[in-house]
C-alpha cells in the first residue's frame, strides 16, 4: 500500500453548533469516498448538549437540561460542552486496512499517548469502550469517550477528552450507561492542560495512530 498524505488538521475556533458539525461531518464523509477531498481530523468545542448512539437508553437520560441530539454513531448516551476537547476523525479504511476493530483500539491508543503525554497514566478496561485512567481518590474513572460510525470504509466521529468541562453537567445522563464509575478531566486530576497543549499532545502521537492502522492492512 503506497504512503497515504497525512489527514487534514482543523482546529476550530469558539463553540460549534452540533447539527452544523453533523452536517460537516457527513458532507465530508461523502466527498472522501467519492475521492474529492482528504482524509480529516476535527477539533472542536461544542455547546453544552447530549447526544444518544446507536444503543441509548431512554432511561439513562435522567435530566435533559440540554438538547439531546441522535449522534448516529455507536455507543449510548454522551455529554458534550465547553471544556471538553472533541475529535471527529475521518479517515478512508478502504486505504487503511478495511479493520474497524483495529480501528477503534488505534483511536482509543492515539488518545492514551497524548495523555502521556500530558502527564497522565491513562488506560483501556476489558469490556468498557473510552479511556480510563485513576481519579485523585484512587478510584477508576473516565476522562475519555469513544464513538465511531464506519460509512462505506469512511470513519465519522471519534472521541471527546475531558480538559476542564464543568463536570455537573455528566449528572444529567448515565455516562456511556456505565453507572458505577465516575468522570473525571485533566483539571480534576490537577492537570489543567489548555487546549493548545492537548492539541498539541494529539498531534505529536498523531504518527504512531495512523501507523498503527496501516500495520492492520
Amino acid at each position: 500500500m503506497s504512503a497515504l498524505p497525512p489527514p487534514e488538521w482543523t482546529v476550530s475556533p469558539g463553540l460549534v453548533d452540533y447539527p452544523a458539525a453533523l452536517a460537516d461531518m457527513e458532507a465530508r464523509a461523502a466527498a472522501i469516498h467519492a475521492g474529492t477531498a482528504g482524509e480529516r481530523i476535527w477539533l472542536l468545542e461544542h455547546p453544552p448538549l447530549y447526544t444518544a448512539g446507536t444503543s441509548a437508553d431512554p432511561a439513562e437520560l435522567l435530566d435533559p437540561r440540554f438538547p439531546v441530539y441522535d449522534a448516529g454513531r455507536g455507543g449510548r448516551y454522551t455529554y458534550h460542552g465547553p471544556g471538553q476537547c472533541v475529535g471527529y476523525v475521518q479517515l478512508d479504511l478502504a486505504q487503511r486496512g478495511r479493520d474497524v476493530r483495529a480501528y477503534v483500539h488505534a483511536l482509543e491508543g492515539w488518545v492514551i499517548d497524548a495523555l502521556a503525554r500530558l502527564g497522565v497514566e491513562a488506560r483501556r478496561a476489558e469490556g468498557r469502550i473510552g479511556i480510563w485512567t485513576d481519579d485523585r481518590d484512587g478510584r477508576e474513572a473516565k476522562i475519555g469517550a469513544i464513538g465511531v460510525r464506519v460509512r462505506r470504509w469512511v470513519t465519522l466521529h471519534g472521541f471527546s477528552l475531558n480538559v476542564a468541562p464543568d463536570m455537573t453537567h455528566f449528572g444529567g445522563i448515565v455516562p456511556c450507561g456505565i453507572a458505577e464509575f465516575p468522570v473525571t478531566s485533566l483539571a480534576e486530576l490537577g492537570r489543567p492542560a489548555d487546549f493548545a497543549a492537548v492539541d498539541a499532545a494529539l498531534a505529536d502521537a498523531l504518527p504512531a495512530f495512523l501507523d498503527k492502522i496501516a500495520a492492520s492492512d
